[in-house]
C-alpha cells in the first residue's frame, strides 16, 4: 500500500501506529478470505459423484458468509484509517500459500482438500487474533466471531470424513 492509502488518524484510544498495525493484519485476512471464497466457489462448481448435491449446497452459505467477513474487515480497516485493498493482484502478491490443487473431483476429494484449506485459514485466523489482542479489543472480537463460524464450517466438512470412532479419513 502507498502512503496515500493511510490516513493521519485512527480510532480514538489507539495510537496511529497501532491502528495501522491492526489494519495491516486485517488486510492479510481480507486476502485470505478472498482466496477462501473463490476456492469454495471453485469446489462448488467442480464437485462430482456421490453426495454431490449435499456438498454443492453446503458450500454456498459458507461462500456468502465468508464474503460478509471480507466486507466487515474492509470496513474496519477504513475505520482504522487504512484503505483496504481487494484487488486480485494484491492478493496474489501477498499470499504465501499454494493454489487449491483440485479441479473436477469427487465429493470426498474436495471435502478432504477443503478441510486442509480450513486448517490453514483457521490457524492463521488465530495468529491474527493473537496479533491484535493487546492492541484492539474491537478487532479482536470481530476476528473471534469469524473464527467460530470458520470452525463450524470445518466441522460440517469433517463430518463427511469422520468415522464413528472420530478418525478422519483424508481421501484426496
Amino acid at each position: 500500500m502507498t502512503h496515500a492509502d493511510r490516513a493521519p488518524f485512527t480510532v480514538p484510544g489507539l495510537s496511529l501506529e497501532d491502528g495501522h498495525k491492526v489494519a495491516d493484519t486485517l488486510q492479510m485476512r481480507i486476502h485470505t478470505f478472498n482466496d477462501l471464497q473463490l476456492t469454495l466457489k471453485h469446489a462448488h462448481w467442480n464437485v462430482v459423484g456421490r453426495s454431490f448435491i449435499g456438498v454443492h449446497e453446503m458450500l454456498d452459505p459458507q461462500i456468502n458468509i465468508v464474503r460478509t467477513f471480507i466486507d466487515e474487515l474492509a470496513e474496519r480497516m477504513a475505520t482504522l484509517g487504512v484503505a483496504p485493498n481487494g484487488l486480485p493482484g494484491a492478493l496474489v502478491a501477498a499470499r504465501t500459500w499454494e493454489d487449491y490443487p483440485l479441479g473436477r473431483a469427487t465429493t470426498n476429494e474436495h471435502i478432504a482438500a477443503l478441510n486442509s484449506v480450513y486448517n490453514s485459514v483457521i490457524s492463521t485466523q488465530r495468529e491474527a487474533i493473537s496479533a491484535v489482542s493487546d492492541l484492539d479489543p474491537v478487532t479482536e472480537d470481530i476476528l473471534i466471531g469469524q473464527s467460530a463460524e470458520l470452525e463450524k464450517f470445518q466441522w460440517f466438512l469433517r463430518s463427511h470424513l469422520e468415522n464413528t470412532d472420530g478418525e478422519l479419513k483424508q481421501t484426496y
